[in-house]
């Protein structure tokens, strides 16, 4: 059967991710038509096609544990110059991106492995393009700002193009509502390109 190439991700939701996704091929990154606008759980990883399964009942357990939570981006940074990427920052929930991503990843698990780097939640905005427009997109977006209710993850499959396809969602488990509280999304308007 092969192997495939995954990744696990929480989708950032719109009008958020499309309008992160526009301004990105706006700074020039042509790859973004092919990456939903996400945050990384599990950078692509090559596994057996015959462990889908176990995999996805892996990624569903783990969305049977968890519960929704708030999550904002806002300002950008970036890991250059030791990888070139320009990012929006996760700034609320950090930890609870981290608690799913050492699930995911667990010792033992079907997508066990280590990370070349410590472990740091964010949305690419551009990737590999000219020092002058990274510089761009870290200056235009320093000001961003977005913020949503985390219903849960998705995987997805890297297909021969190099595009990435949505495979499975994964909704966590619900909390009760509260009286009186509302999940909110927000956002502060993007500059005009």
């Amino acid at each position: 059967m092969g192997t495939v190439t995954l990744g696990v991700s929480i989708p950032v939701p719109e009008p958020h991710g499309s309008r992160l996704q526009r301004r990105r091929l706006g700074f020039g990154d042509a790859a973004a038509s092919g990456i939903p606008t996400h945050v990384t759980l599990l950078p692509p990883t090559e596994v057996a096609a015959a462990d889908r399964r176990a995999i996805e009942d892996h990624l569903a357990a783990i969305a049977a544990e968890a519960r929704p939570f708030p999550m904002r981006l806002h300002g950008t940074g970036t890991f250059r110059p030791l990888t070139p990427v320009v990012f929006v920052r996760v700034v609320e929930d950090v930890s609870a991106c981290g608690w799913l991503q050492e699930r995911v990843r667990a010792r033992g698990g079907p997508l066990a492995r280590e990370l070349p780097f410590p472990y740091h939640p964010h949305v690419t905005v551009a990737h590999g393009i000219p020092e002058d427009a990274m510089d761009a997109a870290q200056a235009e977006l320093a000001a961003y700002e977005a913020a949503w209710t985390v219903p849960g993850f998705a995987l997805y499959e890297q297909g021969a193009g190099g595009a990435w396809s949505l495979r499975r969602e994964f909704t966590f488990t619900p909390c009760p509502r509260q009286r009186g509280t509302r999940a909110a999304s927000r956002e502060r308007p993007l500059e005009a390109a």
